[in-house]
């Protein structure tokens, strides 16, 4: 793995107010997603590190200023953020970090600039969210929010057309592994939502196993019980989505198919673990055993290499 340094030079990085914007979106990021970054610069081309490391720290930086106070207050905060990143894309100056890296990310990949676009649209449907009643629902925020957010990244790893790739199925299998990997979240979320009022498992699926919310708040063993038939339900469903995704490392450049690989295996992993613990989440969250991890990683770097 090369130092960040020659990685931004690699990437014709080299201004240094840009460098050092790019610096700290890095620590950024290192920090709060320790396990995906260092699952980037071990597994993908060292050219894609910048521009990657540039969308996660955008959509970072949207969800904390979206994430808090009333749904007005946090409409208007998306509002004025969408306003500023397009002036920035537009030639304005930059006035943070995350608008400076992600003008520079574009203007190298111009095919991120419609995903920031549909990301900044569909963010409404997280400001709005507040669980859903039905499967539709769920549906329609994986379509509207949770796909976007996903093709920020996933965009910079899809093949051309040029080479005769079919982008139209590489951006199907990735809707199918957000799929998985939104409704593996809503499990493992599953007692810290339920605190704050709402969980990511419809509503009607909820009274046909006769579990409400405020039944997980305090839940006793006949909750885990029904819930634990509901966890089992929707993990099927994750994993059938799951098995369609993983047409994604056929689909997808050679160059990036070890760290696709380990994507989908780590979701595999997490979706064993949740369906593992079953009306448990009750309690609290699931996560798989840290040597099962490393192993996928070492596994997928060794690929890596053989793939450079």
């Amino acid at each position: 793995m090369p130092t960040w340094t020659r990685t931004l030079h690699g990437a014709g990085i080299t201004d240094p107010d840009l460098q050092a914007a790019y610096g700290h979106q890095r620590a950024l990021v290192k920090r709060f997603k320790t396990e995906e970054y260092l699952t980037v610069r071990l597994l993908l081309p060292a050219h894609l590190h910048p521009p990657v490391i540039a969308a996660v720290a955008f959509m970072h930086e949207t969800d904390q200023r979206i994430d808090t106070g009333t749904a007005d207050a946090r409409q208007q905060a998306l509002g004025e953020w969408a306003r500023a990143t397009r002036e920035v894309l537009d030639g304005a100056p930059a006035a943070s970090a995350p608008l400076q890296v992600l003008r520079d990310a574009v203007s190298r990949h111009p095919q991120l600039r419609q995903r920031v676009e549909d990301f900044l649209h569909g963010a409404r449907h997280e400001v709005d969210y507040a669980g859903f009643d039905t499967e539709g629902e769920l549906q329609t925020y994986i379509d509207g929010y949770s796909l976007p957010a996903f093709m920020l990244l996933a965009c910079l790893l899809m093949p051309t057309p040029k080479d005769g790739a079919d982008t139209g199925a590489f951006e199907d299998r990735c809707r199918d592994l957000i799929e998985a990997m939104q409704r593996v979240d809503f499990l493992d979320d599953l007692a810290e939502d339920a605190a704050q009022g709402h969980i990511g498992l419809p509503g009607k699926d909820l009274e046909r196993h006769a579990v409400s919310v405020a039944d997980l708040r305090t839940p006793t063993e006949a909750v885990r019980k029904q819930l634990g038939q509901l966890v089992e339900e929707q993990s099927e469903l994750a994993r059938r989505s799951l098995d369609a995704g993983r047409q994604l490392t056929a689909l997808a450049p050679p160059q990036t198919r070890p760290f696709v690989t380990a994507l989908l295996r780590v979701q595999e992993l997490r979706l064993d673990a949740v369906s593992r613990k079953g009306g448990g989440l009750a309690d609290g969250g699931a996560s798989p055993s840290k040597p099962a991890l490393l192993g996928v990683l070492a596994r997928q770097y060794a690929a890596a290499l053989r793939a450079r």
